[in-house]
């Protein structure tokens, strides 16, 4: 069972099943759609990244300058100020800790606290940790309306978007922390050498999936289980899903199958087995990102296991194989810890596309379905998230790239050349609606049922997925954008 103590006063359901969110008031995001398709011929623009004169939130507010830090190893005062305040979580809120921390002046030390706020409820300590930010940074939370919202997903946005440097021996009280919530996260601390970048790290307010292969229990403790190897049917015993329904849809070695977005929205992560390959889907329901990755063709002949940490970093689940507790980039599919990342591991990934059930099915007669109830017996709603991703992020993400609205959604490619390039799936769409060709640095975009597939001038799958702007853009700042044929 999960340890209880002092601070963990807050549990934040941050995807699959849980409901409750940061944010109770309507947000509108600031940055409009950049591109249109008014025309169907003509050369497409590809829109590079921009160096803008200051770095904005998803709402469209502009950062202050980040502070000036000191550099080299903390003075002794304010490492015997964190040991005291990390040491003593389980019994107390150190206070004076708190204070001290502030008037040492060191900025570097605000990762710290806040971490720290991201699992404080209403309090004095949560007061003074806030007021702490201010006198640390010389930021005023009161100029951002994220603030209003959430103060503390102001402050890691401000913290990220100017990258500020963490203190050293950063990760190791982040780990007194982050360990008393989930003690089984203590692989992904113990690896040193890990690709992890902790400042960006949060809780998402849910714990471990650390079952075994096929277990369809749930978790005691509220985790999002992953779905393995689920009962599926052909398409006419998939007529319980209505044809406008969203599925997430996989073609391998000609058979497809699949997977119901509500589904998906519950279990966020799916082991299986399709055209004879083994596969792992995680959905971050948050990025609005859904991929696929064999799992089937490491070196050492071991099939990793994907379950969801119950960790998120900048907004994107943080996925992990359960048979080394070893974590992935859920993005790029690479390891960054454990014994996976000793052997550089990084998974293949095939395209998967999201496209309405009666369009897929359309496109794919021959295709499997997930059965109503999984295959585990259980009953899910149909639409389990509600509104909750509509209104912008609800976890960090720093700075936005206003090039598109934060939750447009994208089909994000890798170009042969190495080129990350996003195509504005409602523009892609209506290009293609039009007559026009969707392309650009060698990929071509075609429709597969309602949904986007890439592939190359022969034909030939290129790897994509669908994502929220805010995502993919952060994940690969060097991004191009397509934009429509100019007349």
């Amino acid at each position: 069972m999960m340890r209880r103590f002092l601070i963990l006063t807050v549990a934040l359901a941050a995807c699959g099943g849980g409901t409750q969110s940061i944010v109770s008031t309507t947000l509108t995001t600031a940055s409009p759609t950049a591109t249109s398709p008014a025309t169907i011929q003509g050369d497409p623009v590809l829109i590079p990244p921009a160096t803008n004169a200051s770095i904005r939130n998803q709402l469209g507010f502009a950062f202050p300058d980040a502070p000036a830090v000191p550099s080299g190893p903390p003075e002794p005062a304010l490492v015997e100020a964190l040991d005291s305040l990390f040491s003593t979580l389980t019994t107390a809120y150190d206070i004076a800790a708190i204070d001290q921390i502030a008037e040492l002046g060191d900025a570097r030390a605000t990762w710290l606290l806040a971490d720290l706020l991201s699992v404080l409820g209403a309090g004095n300590a949560r007061s003074i940790s806030l007021n702490a930010f201010e006198r640390l940074t010389g930021a005023a939370l009161d100029d951002d309306p994220v603030a209003a919202l959430s103060p503390g997903l102001s402050i890691l946005d401000h913290l990220i978007a100017w990258d500020l440097p963490a203190l050293e021996g950063y990760r190791d009280w982040k780990a007194q922390l982050f360990l008393l919530i989930e003690p089984r996260w203590q692989p992904f601390f113990d690896d040193a050498d890990a690709d992890i970048d902790w400042r960006h790290v949060a809780w998402g307010g849910v714990p471990m999936d650390a079952r075994l292969l096929g277990d369809p229990n749930p978790c005691p403790e509220g985790c999002i289980p992953a779905l393995d190897d689920p009962a599926v049917t052909d398409a006419a015993g998939g007529d319980w899903y209505a044809d406008d329904r969203v599925v997430f849809g996989v073609t391998i070695a000609g058979e497809s199958r699949a997977y119901p977005k509500h589904i998906m929205e519950i279990h966020e992560m799916v082991n299986d087995t399709v055209g004879g390959r083994r596969v792992g889907i995680p959905y971050c329901t948050l990025c609005g990102s859904a991929q696929a990755y064999f799992t089937d063709n490491l070196p050492s002949g071991e099939t990793p296991l994907l379950r969801t940490s119950g960790l998120l970093s900048r907004s994107n689940k943080v996925m992990f194989d359960r048979n080394t507790f070893s974590v992935f980039d859920t993005f790029t599919g690479v390891a960054v810890s454990g014994p996976l990342r000793e052997q550089g591991i990084e998974l293949e990934q095939t395209s998967l596309v999201i496209s309405t059930w009666g369009d897929w099915k359309l496109a794919h007669p021959d295709t499997t379905i997930v059965a109503e109830d999984g295959g585990i017996g259980r009953d899910y709603p149909l639409d389990p998230l509600g509104d909750r991703d509509d209104n912008g992020p609800i976890f960090p993400v720093g700075e936005v790239d206003e090039r598109l609205g934060v939750q447009e959604k994208v089909l994000g490619v890798i170009a042969d050349d190495g080129t990350p390039i996003a195509f504005s799936v409602v523009d892609a769409r209506a290009q293609l609606e039009a007559g026009g060709s969707v392309e650009a640095l060698g990929v071509v975009v075609v429709s597969d049922g309602s949904g986007l597939r890439a592939i190359d001038a022969a034909g030939a799958d290129v790897v994509g997925h669908e994502a929220f702007w805010f995502a993919w853009s952060q994940f690969h700042p060097d991004t191009v954008l397509w934009a429509a044929p100019l007349s």
